[in-house]
């Protein structure tokens, strides 16, 4: 009887131990498989952010740039009244006239990543630039875009 009484304390001892380790693996593989999704979702917004959409094979345009030459000599640029060309950088603001409808460009013709909403690619001389219609704000600057 002693016997049997030893052995169901021990049993009772150890199942719940048990059951806790069994508990911490289930645990440990939830956030080991939530860790891999995270990762997962930032490697895709990082080929989203770079123009890479699944499923539309775009190519870098700096290759592409370089198998057709003829198509990024565009004809000459002409600014609006009282342009001079400045290098610009990310947050410079522009004025309504430069980006104009008449300056933007296709996207999909020069292989450059796909904007939406109120984002617009620009040529600004040489230059493309990726605009905020609102503000007017620089988002991206490609500069010696064309030749």
């Amino acid at each position: 009887m002693r016997k049997l009484m030893i052995a169901g304390l021990i049993a009772a001892t150890l199942a719940p131990a048990m059951a806790s380790a069994q508990n911490q693996d289930y645990r440990d593989n939830r956030r080991d498989v939530r860790q891999e999704q995270r990762q997962y979702d930032r490697q895709e917004q990082r080929q989203y952010d770079r123009g890479a959409r699944p499923g539309v094979g775009r190519e870098d345009w700096r290759d592409y740039r370089g198998r057709h030459p003829e198509i990024y000599r565009g004809a000459r640029y002409v600014g609006p009244r009282g342009y001079a060309y400045r290098p610009v950088s990310v947050g410079y603001q522009f004025q309504p006239s430069y980006y104009d409808r008449r300056y933007w460009i296709d996207a999909s013709r020069y292989r450059l990543p796909i904007v939406g909403g109120n984002e617009r690619w620009v040529r600004y001389d040489r230059d493309v630039v990726r605009i905020d219609l609102r503000s007017g704000r620089v988002l991206q600057v490609y500069g010696g875009f064309f030749y």
